[in-house]
């Protein structure tokens, strides 16, 4: 039985990611990390590149853990978009799958910037080799994916991968999962990014992101259970406003639609994820439930930790007190 630290999206943070292997007890020896105790893995969420700036140090890092066998690793929504940015559109010639429009290529700046042609090249050959998730059985009790965990788009993925959930090097897959109007397309969505939720359809207006942009859906923090209000399952957060610049209505009154019940995640088995660029410290039901564990708490910005949750053999239930975060935080014990 194996001991898992859970490590979430790293986006580049070279140091905050040395420094959190260091908190954790991991050392480096024989040309990668390791741990005193044979029985403990890293697994990674994902989302190990753009933003940062050590794309190539992170990369370096975490694949000589994965081939080492001290690491495992889900992919995670950036990967899969560096791969579809680098895959020629087999249906347009001269188009890629992802665009290399303005908001595309400034999103992956930094890996762009960071590493030669040739460098993007073998490590996006190595992103098609990712799984998209981890589950229970492989690991022994505790089931880990980027964003979302959904068995139903999972049912497409296995569809579509004969049986298993990686993409691989078939690129008819990478075109299904980048044409909006296939099953395949949604699936990667809902798994590597997590549903959203249409707000016309709740006749709700438009809101302003933190970063200013008019937003028409929201992300639904499918963590929780569905019988919750629209506030506390809509990840709109205080102090909102809405696209004109308004003071945002007032959801505690609305309920789910029944359509969008199915991504709440009921299961009893524990479940670790990222993605959702939260705030530490970790807040029950929003960050964390009885079963599931977010550990995506924004790294890149300059001021946010890196975070890990540390899961035990047999561990049944979420412990808060299993989080740990580089820089670290006062008052906050961890063990090795």
């Amino acid at each position: 039985m194996t001991n898992f630290d859970i490590i979430g999206d790293v986006h580049g943070q070279g140091a905050k990611l040395r420094g959190l292997l260091d908190l954790l007890g991991w050392r480096r020896s024989e040309g990668t990390y390791r741990h005193a105790d044979p029985n403990r893995q890293v697994i990674f969420v994902g989302d190990l590149v753009d933003r940062g700036p050590e794309q190539r140090e992170v990369l370096t890092i975490v694949r000589a853990m994965v081939e080492a066998g001290t690491a495992r690793i889900v992919m995670g929504n950036h990967e899969f978009n560096a791969i579809c940015y680098a895959t020629p559109d087999p249906a347009v010639p001269g188009e890629f799958l992802r665009k290399h429009d303005k908001k595309n290529t400034g999103q992956c700046a930094e890996f762009l910037d960071q590493l030669s042609v040739t460098e993007r090249a073998e490590w996006i050959a190595w992103f098609r080799t990712l799984p998209l998730w981890l589950d229970e059985a492989e690991l022994g009790g505790l089931r880990v994916i980027h964003a979302c965990w959904h068995g139903s788009s999972m049912d497409v993925i296995r569809g579509a991968c004969g049986g298993g959930n990686v993409l691989g090097d078939d690129v008819r897959l990478y075109a299904r999962a980048s044409d909006s109007k296939d099953s395949l397309y949604k699936a990667v969505e809902v798994l590597l990014k997590g549903p959203e939720v249409e707000l016309a359809s709740y006749d709700l207006p438009d809101f302003r992101d933190p970063s200013g942009h008019a937003r028409d859906h929201a992300r639904l923090r499918w963590w929780r259970t569905s019988d919750l209000p629209l506030s506390e399952l809509l990840d709109i957060r205080p102090p909102a406003t809405t696209a004109a610049k308004e003071e945002y209505p007032d959801l505690s009154g609305l309920v789910l639609r029944s359509e969008d019940h199915s991504y709440a995640y009921d299961d009893q088995i524990p479940m670790v994820f990222g993605h959702h660029w939260r705030d530490w410290e970790p807040d029950e039901h929003i960050d964390w439930t009885t079963h599931a564990a977010c550990v995506d708490f924004s790294a890149a910005k300059p001021e946010c930790p890196l975070v890990a949750y540390r899961w035990t053999s047999g561990e049944t239930a979420i412990n808060p007190a299993n989080y740990v975060c580089f820089p670290a935080s006062e008052g906050r014990e961890h063990s090795q």
